[in-house]
């Protein structure tokens, strides 16, 4: 019984151990703030800051073909990550877009984002810094057109069979969760392929601390 005991408690210290170390997308991460709890301005502030969260981190790198590298069999790279980032806000953009402008367009009928060719030999040669700044432009067009809507509008519903029912409130939080699995995922992948050797403290920040810098404007 005790050996039984023994060999449990063993086995769930692995899986615990484990949990902490292998983040991955599809788990949860620690929320620096409740996002039902921020204003529509609070949680754009959230997305414009990611941007500035992986310049941080980046921009620092001394030898930046490290964020080439796999940091372990299997699990994506630093810059495949950037491209994640990337490649959600192609598709939730026109989502946010067409519900600002029609009423209840169905979701589903809109075309999927696709890369051409010459695009995806952009994205195999182009560095990480490139593919930072492609984001930004994409990232600082969903803050432009979260921040031209009314309130009001927030709530204005597209609909989705194949997902379901989104408003645009709920794409931008969609976006503020995609964005800090991502950092988490990054975080991790950055300790593990040596990236963040030799760079200044300041830019070796984990995400959770990152995360909890930016000031969270509470919902009145």
């Amino acid at each position: 019984m005790a050996t039984e005991r023994g060999m449990r408690n063993a086995t769930e210290s692995v899986q615990m151990a484990t949990s902490r170390i292998a983040w991955s997308a599809s788990e949860s991460v620690p929320e620096a703030v409740n996002l039902a709890d921020l204003d529509n301005d609070a949680l754009i502030l959230q997305l414009h800051m990611t941007v500035n969260h992986l310049s941080r981190w980046l921009s620092s790198v001394h030898d930046q073909r490290r964020l080439r590298r796999t940091p372990q069999r299997g699990q994506p790279s630093v810059i495949e990550l950037v491209l994640r980032m990337r490649d959600e806000e192609r598709r939730v953009f026109p989502k946010i877009f067409a519900i600002s402008v029609q009423n209840q367009p169905n979701l589903d009928a809109l075309p999927a984002p696709s890369r051409s060719i010459a695009e995806a030999r952009h994205d195999r040669e182009a560095s990480v810094i490139e593919q930072v700044a492609e984001f930004r432009r994409l990232r600082q067009s969903t803050c432009s057109l979260l921040r031209s809507l009314p309130n009001s509008a927030w709530s204005r519903t597209g609909i989705s069979r194949h997902e379901h029912d989104w408003t645009i409130r709920g794409l931008a939080e969609h976006l503020v969760h995609h964005d800090r699995r991502v950092l988490f995922e990054m975080d991790r992948a950055l300790n593990l392929n040596g990236a963040r050797e030799g760079i200044a403290t300041a830019a070796k920040i984990s995400a959770e601390e990152l995360l909890a810098i930016v000031p969270a404007r509470q919902s009145s």
